[in-house]
């Protein structure tokens, strides 16, 4: 009778283990996150099975056959352990019970499976992707705290999934540029019918009230959250769209990952910047740091300002700069906005990487250049603004007409045009010069009515001014012209001592005096 008693004395405490941290959670059914992961994973290629019929088909399987620890079995391709059957519903469980069946779904769901072959553990495909399903409406009807035990369990379910590595398209033998790279097709991960759910229940999870930040910080750790980061670099859109809101929501709940969240972001900037120039995620990242940045408090840590220094201004190196500058634009322009004193910083930046062989590029520069100009005050702008224009006057004469309109398109915006009117005795003449080569004979038509309605601007304004502007180009063209001409005359001089001597072989010697005489004067 007492061998009997122990023996069955392990299978009693590990049944209490189980229900100890049981309790009363209960799960309300969410159709609404089940119908839109099933909708949308049915949409993919890979999927073998909707949810209604894994439900139907699941209704028979004998509900009280255990499952093999699945640790062993993680890798891809790698057989399933045996029996890999599905578990009860929480419905068809007791409350005190349910805790304990989540844990054993978290665990079941540890098996990875080999997506690339549609035709290998169809079945077992379709009973993890329910209970993946299942977790999330549980993590989402939740109304108790999550234990050590269960968080641990998340956290690993999490991990064997998501964290892999990421497949790439070969890329040795093209050109990288942003066009090119935007037109290209994106790869799209066969496996995200089920990586799509997952996301779902990491996000469920972070944004669940009964996760408690203070307790799960230690399992959603730096290690976890760097090989988060990692998953940027996925090539599947989809992907990366999952991956900004979970990062997002993270950065959000666990206040004590904040710098080092920021720290990550910047290595994986400087790293793009300076080293290989190739990274799928950094559009989504910048979108995760214009909020960011849109919540700084003021007045702005040094740390920050060194992040727009140093990592921000420089992304406008690299020639893939389409992928992203939009969100790159909206970042440094919420950094003018915070502190309007940084506004000379980041024009200096601007024309420090100011492009000059890429219009389109160009074309960006000064899209980018408008909007923080119109958050610029005139005693930033002062300091700036003789280099700026000077740039300017570049591009407004520049043979690319789209370059010429959208440089001549600032004084279009009243505040940049105010700006430029209150300083209009420094920098009308530095672009006089090209106002006026535009007007006389720029070949682009849209160009050229710009240019017209500029030197109107200023004639309207300043009429002494632009007079003076306009004696001063003339008299400069007039040495110029000068200068040509003795310029000619040297050239036909030395032509004909070259032809007088030709005929001989001795050295063509021109006198110093001689070439003094025919050198333009300064």
């Amino acid at each position: 009778m007492i061998k009997n008693f122990l023996n069955k004395l392990p299978k009693k405490q590990v049944k209490s283990a189980e229900s100890r941290d049981g309790g009363s959670l209960t799960l309300s059914s969410n159709a609404s996150t089940t119908s839109r992961i099933n909708s949308a994973s049915s949409a993919r290629p890979g999927n073998v099975n909707s949810l209604e019929n894994n439900s139907t088909q699941n209704s028979g399987v004998n509900h009280g056959n255990k499952l093999h620890d699945p640790l062993h079995n993680k890798a891809n391709g790698s057989s399933p352990p045996v029996p890999y059957e599905a578990l009860p519903g929480f419905r068809d469980v007791p409350s005190a019970e349910k805790q304990n069946l989540f844990i054993r779904k978290l665990s079941m769901c540890c098996v990875v499976f080999d997506f690339t072959d549609p035709t290998k553990h169809l079945k077992e495909k379709d009973i993890k992707r329910q209970t993946l399903v299942e977790l999330v409406d549980y993590v989402s009807s939740a109304n108790g705290k999550f234990s050590d035990v269960v968080l641990q369990e998340i956290v690993r379910v999490v991990s064997t999934n998501l964290f892999r590595t990421l497949s790439t398209q070969p890329r040795e033998n093209k050109v990288l540029e942003g066009l090119d790279v935007e037109e290209e097709e994106p790869l799209m991960d066969p496996a995200w019918p089920h990586l799509q759910i997952v996301y779902e229940f990491l996000l469920r999870f972070v944004t669940s009230p009964e996760t408690d930040a203070k307790l799960a910080k230690r399992y959603v750790d730096h290690a976890f959250i760097l090989r988060l980061l990692d998953l940027f670099d996925s090539e599947d859109p989809r992907e990366r769209e999952y991956l900004k809101t979970v990062l997002h929501r993270i950065y959000g709940k666990f206040m004590v990952h904040r710098p080092f969240i920021r720290k990550t972001i910047n290595n994986i900037f400087y790293r793009f910047i300076f080293e290989t120039e190739k990274h799928n995620g950094i559009a989504e990242l910048l979108e995760i740091l214009g909020s960011i940045i849109n919540g700084f408090a003021l007045p702005l840590k040094e740390e920050h300002k060194l992040f727009l220094v140093r990592a921000l201004i420089p992304l406008h190196k690299p020639k893939c700069i389409p992928m992203y500058h939009q969100q790159l634009t909206y970042s440094i322009t919420q950094f003018v906005e915070k502190d309007c004193k940084l506004a000379d910083t980041v024009i200096r930046g601007l024309l420090k990487y100011w492009p000059i062989t890429n219009s389109s590029k160009e074309v960006m520069f000064l899209g980018e250049l408008e909007e923080v100009l119109e958050a610029t005050q005139p005693p930033e702008f002062q300091r700036c603004m003789v280099p700026l224009f000077r740039q300017i006057g570049r591009c407004m004469s520049s043979s690319h007409f789209q370059v010429a309109e959208r440089a001549l398109f600032l004084w279009n915006n009243d505040h940049i045009e105010n700006l430029i009117k209150q300083n209009r005795r420094v920098i009308l003449p530095i672009i006089f010069p090209a106002l006026e080569k535009n007007a006389r004979n720029h070949w682009n038509q849209a160009a050229h009515s710009l240019t017209l309605n500029v030197r109107k601007i200023f004639s309207d304004v300043d009429p002494e001014l632009f007079e003076e502007c306009l004696l001063k180009f003339q008299e400069d063209e007039g040495r110029d012209e000068e200068a040509k001409v003795k310029r000619e005359a040297t050239w036909r001089r030395l032509e004909e001592i070259a032809i007088s001597k030709g005929a001989s072989n001795e050295a063509v010697l021109i006198p110093h005096k001689a070439l003094l005489t025919t050198q333009p004067s300064s």
